[in-house]
């Protein structure tokens, strides 16, 4: 048996990945498997809440046991939870392999503020966790659904007292940018052999970029593998929208060290055909 995850920021492919490599009927492959349980999970270790210890006991007795008993040569799970724990995962798992899923994040911070924002950092959820966290004994943790557990820098961060005034849009940019920040600096820990690096946009475009992705699965490739990936998954309404300038400012001031860092900076924002 040999376990793999693809970590991204959301909005990014995941569910096309799960589809996909759901088609080997060699694969146990799961999109953002027991999240109920995993998304207020990862938001409290990333904002020190929880210990590792603590998080490797949950992820043992859920993504570890499922694992444990499978069925399929290959277990997988597409999930941006994941991303918060990586470093735990790593350690319970010591030869599962990784996926870093990038996708440009204009058109991240686009799809989740237009298609998900009823779950995604509104202002009501956001301060409710706010208040949880600043002061639990007064304010009980919030249910586990999706639109409440959504990471918040801790009050020392540098970032915190910026954080404080953004809007929804700016919540969601700086989503992006730290969960790539989280993701690689969690991989550079790891050997090269354990993990790979991918962009979206080269999945779509570029049939080779699929095979080196199914090689290193160990997972065996067909031609028609590189069709599953032409077209978007998980669209819940077939539009898309560029960012306005005001967006786009906002998300260059918030984001753009990172849009840099993973080589979108020099690109211009595109539009996705459905």
């Amino acid at each position: 048996m040999t376990a793999f995850f693809i970590v991204s920021s959301g909005r990014s492919g995941t569910a096309m990945l799960h589809k996909a490599l759901s088609a080997g009927d060699t694969v146990e492959m799961h999109h953002e498997y027991m999240v109920h349980i995993v998304q207020p999970l990862a938001v409290r270790r990333y904002m020190g809440l929880i210990d590792a210890d603590a998080a490797k006991r949950v992820l043992a007795e859920t993504h570890a046991a499922a694992i444990r008993y499978s069925d399929k040569a290959h277990w997988g799970d597409s999930s941006n939870k994941l991303s918060w724990l990586i470093p735990e995962l790593a350690e319970l798992l010591p030869q599962a392999k990784f996926v870093h899923l990038v996708r440009d994040g204009r058109k991240v911070a686009s799809s989740y503020f237009h298609k998900l924002g009823e779950e995604c950092y509104d202002d009501r959820s956001t301060a409710i966790l706010r208040a949880h966290v600043d002061d639990p004994a007064r304010n009980p943790a919030p249910p586990p659904e999706k639109k409440y557990w959504w990471p918040l820098p801790n009050k020392s961060d540098p970032a915190a007292a910026a954080f404080a005034g953004y809007d929804q849009f700016g919540r969601i940019a700086w989503h992006w940018a730290e969960i790539n920040r989280v993701i690689q600096e969690a991989l550079n820990a790891l050997a090269p052999s354990r993990q790979m690096f991918l962009r979206l946009e080269d999945l779509r475009n570029t049939p080779s970029t699929v095979r080196g992705l199914y090689d290193f699965l160990n997972l065996p490739y067909r031609d028609e593998c590189f069709s599953m990936f032409a077209r978007p998954h998980n669209v819940n309404r077939p539009e898309d929208r560029l960012l306005d300038e005001t967006q786009r400012a906002q998300f260059e001031t918030i984001a753009g060290r990172m849009l840099e860092r993973l080589g979108y900076a020099s690109r211009d924002e595109y539009v996705v055909n459905y």
